[in-house]
């Protein structure tokens, strides 16, 4: 792998560090990158030891980790919050990368009694962006009846 590379590479992945959240395909961050995506997969991979959609993958669930620990907020909230558009997906990578369920793990973690923080004060303050839970769509309904 080119040296010249790296800045590039690493661009991309600050890219999916701030966005893991949106839908992130290869050729979005390819082009963040300014490289192929074939070219950016490769070297992404030899530079960081796992390939862009694992990294994204890997960056959703440490993320999921910190809310389930921290927020009062559901497994389905948690996971749409974090950018995954399937619950049996996000389960499964859980599972397979943290070794404990979703469900388990934040059940363990409110047994140790730490404190939490409401969800819907995260929300409220805006810290976590409504849009990407379940009733959003509900909401944005709602909101245009009454504009109506």
């Amino acid at each position: 792998m080119a040296w010249e590379l790296l800045p590039h590479l690493r661009r991309a992945r600050d890219f999916i560090d701030r966005h893991y959240q949106r839908p992130l395909d290869l050729g979005q961050l390819a082009e963040v990158a300014g490289v192929s995506k074939f070219h950016f997969a490769r070297s992404f991979e030899a530079a960081y030891g796992e390939t862009p959609i694992r990294y994204l993958s890997r960056r959703r669930i440490e993320r999921a980790q910190d809310l389930l620990r921290a927020a009062n907020l559901t497994v389905t909230e948690v996971c749409m919050l974090v950018g995954f558009a399937s619950l049996g997906s996000f389960s499964a990578r859980f599972t397979q990368l943290v070794g404990e369920s979703p469900t388990a793990y934040r059940d363990r973690w409110a047994a140790l009694g730490g404190p939490r923080v409401p969800g819907c004060y995260l929300f409220m303050r805006g810290i976590l962006d409504h849009a990407g839970t379940a009733g959003a769509s509900r909401d944005a309904g709602a909101a245009r009846d009454r504009a109506i």
